[in-house]
């Protein structure tokens, strides 16, 4: 029993991955205590060699990791303690080790955003590349799962641009409410040293110090607008996961995805399953959990810190790396999926899906748009019975409908009926391959942020 109660508080086998922040910080914090004459300029030398050398044992993988010592800072400052002596109790003071995870996991909050949005500009770069590539393709638009209008493949792929572009700037919001340097506030109260707040949020890159000791060393919102970010991002490509399953499935053929993101079968030998989609959606889950856990964690807590705070970090963890992972996938994955255009073409063209546009076409020459609408609803009742399509109707049969209809109404075809949505943010040509031009313009001013 005692091995267990004592494992039951230990943190370093995860919060290990925060070393290079907790050292980055410790640096910072040390400097800061030289320049206020808190610690001797030698005291400082001490210090931070000894830091930097604790780094690169890390990375080297010559650290040894004492799991009883709990956490990363007691294991870096024991470590410094062998390598410096007493002087390494001096780094400790002004500090607690409240505001200083605090500090540490708002680092590796931004950081990981820096990592995010690097990947969902590579996942936005691969959409727009598919929509540029098959800029004229057309294909069904469906509501309900069923064929309703017909829409271009680009226009299509540049739906999911919009998408991820929203959880771009749900992420940045984030990282600026983690921007906030919250070291020097001390367990909670602040502290009796004269520091230099701000000398330290420029030495670790902060935006801004925090403005309340207590909320600063109890506050994980800028956790959970990560983690939201992250739960909201992995909806969307768990929506395009789920298309990429079905249009990658011999029923529709509209897409052939990379052998590298299929798998076979153990006994059918022609198939091609898509599980890195399917896993996509599976991994879903898991993040609406990691979001759900904290919220949970933090719904009861008073202020200010409670050790229950020590559960923030593995579900975030996890977060950042299956998101990151995801779509690093998706932008491979997408890169080299292949469009059967002619099947897209072919499926736009079948299921009655002009009916609106005949519609329209009877409003345009006086109907009234609930007549007109009841008109083409026994004119497709009648094509059904008949098993035909629209295009393959007479004049005469148009005719026995009504008498608005003439010539031209045999001319309308899908091509007709996505040129005819030339509205801002509709799926015309000409509309869709300047949202295309938009679309590789804003990447670009991405890239050079």
């Amino acid at each position: 029993m005692r091995e267990v109660s004592s494992a039951y508080t230990v943190s370093i086998h995860y919060d290990r991955r925060l070393y290079r922040q907790d050292i980055a910080g410790s640096i910072a914090h040390a400097r800061m205590l030289a320049k206020q004459g808190i610690i001797a300029e030698g005291d400082l030398s001490a210090i931070e060699q000894g830091l930097v050398e604790i780094r690169e044992e890390i990375e080297d993988g010559s650290f040894v990791w004492r799991a009883e010592l709990e956490d990363i800072h007691m294991n870096v400052e024991r470590r410094l303690h062998e390598k410096i002596g007493d002087v390494a109790g001096r780094l400790h003071t002004a500090r607690s080790r409240n505001d200083q995870v605090a500090l540490d996991v708002r680092m590796f909050t931004k950081d990981a955003i820096g990592d995010i949005l690097g990947g969902i500009h590579d996942l936005r770069a691969a959409l727009a590349g598919q929509a540029e590539a098959n800029a004229d393709v057309v294909m069904p638009g469906y509501t309900h799962v069923q064929r309703a209008q017909p829409v271009l493949f680009s226009h299509h792929m540049l739906a999911y641009f919009e998408m991820l572009g929203r959880d771009a700037e749900r992420f940045r919001q984030a990282y600026r409410r983690a921007d906030v340097l919250p070291l020097g506030s001390g367990a909670l109260a602040g502290l009796p040293y004269p520091i230099d707040r701000e000398f330290v949020a420029r030495e670790l890159g902060f935006g801004s110090i925090s403005r309340n000791s207590m909320d600063a060393v109890a506050d994980r919102d800028f956790l959970l607008d990560f983690q939201a970010a992250s739960a909201i991002c992995m909806m969307h490509l768990s929506r395009l996961a789920e298309e990429m399953v079905l249009w990658s499935s011999d029923e529709f053929a509209f897409i052939r995805l990379s052998d590298e993101f299929t798998t076979g079968s153990s006994i059918m030998p022609q198939k091609r399953n898509p599980d890195f989609a399917e896993l996509a959606r599976g991994k879903t889950g898991r993040v609406y959990g990691g979001l759900m856990a904290l919220l949970t964690l933090l719904k009861g807590l008073p202020l200010t810190y409670n050790r229950d705070m020590q559960e923030d970090k593995e579900g975030f963890f996890d977060t950042f790396d299956t998101l990151l992972n995801t779509v690093a996938i998706f932008a491979e994955m997408l890169a080299t999926m292949s469009v059967n255009a002619g099947r897209m073409r072919e499926a736009a063209q079948g299921g009655y899906m002009l009916a609106t546009d005949i519609a329209d076409y009877l409003v345009e020459r006086g109907m009234p748009f609930r007549e007109a609408h009841g008109v083409v609803a026994r004119l497709s009742e009648y094509a059904v019975e008949r098993g035909v399509q629209f295009e393959q109707l007479t004049l005469e049969e148009y005719r026995g409908f009504s008498s608005l209809f003439g010539e031209d109404a045999l001319s309308i075809s899908v091509d007709s009926s996505v040129a005819a949505r030339d509205v801002p943010g509709g799926t015309a040509f000409g509309r869709v391959r300047q949202a295309i031009v938009e679309a590789r313009a804003e990447l670009e001013a991405e890239n050079e942020r």
